[in-house]
């Protein structure tokens, strides 16, 4: 599997630490930055990169850290096609995959420690939708292209 990490310079320790965790697996790590923990940039940048990525098909899931990963998020989701899930533990990153189908998970490197988010990921990867819900999908989607936007 190819998964896309990037991070702003507060989550790019986590973001290498996780790449390495991705090849230790077996899947193939795309990094689209940033690579410098000490020169500040602006997360938007890196979150767009690895969204559009995502919803382009170049990679099949996509990995955001930053201090929070509120702000990865935000700015990951403004991509159509993008559902990109902040997680704490095990059970939202699984569940982010299985009941949101999200493509993009989000972490906070001020928050989780390596060996936690690794957990995170093992789990946001391992899982698999669950049609079930393709429903509501459907209502983002609406939502998402300007059409329907509201409950039934």
């Amino acid at each position: 599997m190819r998964v896309g990490l990037g991070a702003d310079h507060a989550g790019c320790g986590l973001k290498d630490a996780l790449a390495a965790h991705l090849a230790a697996r077996g899947h193939q790590p795309v990094d689209f930055g940033t690579g410098d923990p000490s020169v500040s940039v602006d997360y938007p940048r890196y979150a767009e990169a690895v969204a559009r990525a995502v919803a382009a098909g170049e990679v099949d899931l996509g990995i955001l850290c930053c201090g929070t990963g509120i702000g990865m998020s935000i700015a990951a989701n403004k991509v159509r096609g993008v559902r990109a899930a902040l997680v704490h533990d095990v059970t939202t990153a699984r569940l982010a995959r299985q009941h949101n189908d999200a493509n993009v998970v989000t972490m906070g490197a001020r928050l989780i420690a390596p060996a936690l988010a690794a957990e995170l990921v093992d789990a946001f990867l391992d899982a698999a939708y669950e049609p079930r819900h393709q429903r509501r999908l459907d209502l983002i989607a609406g939502i998402e292209s300007g059409g329907r936007d509201g409950p039934a």
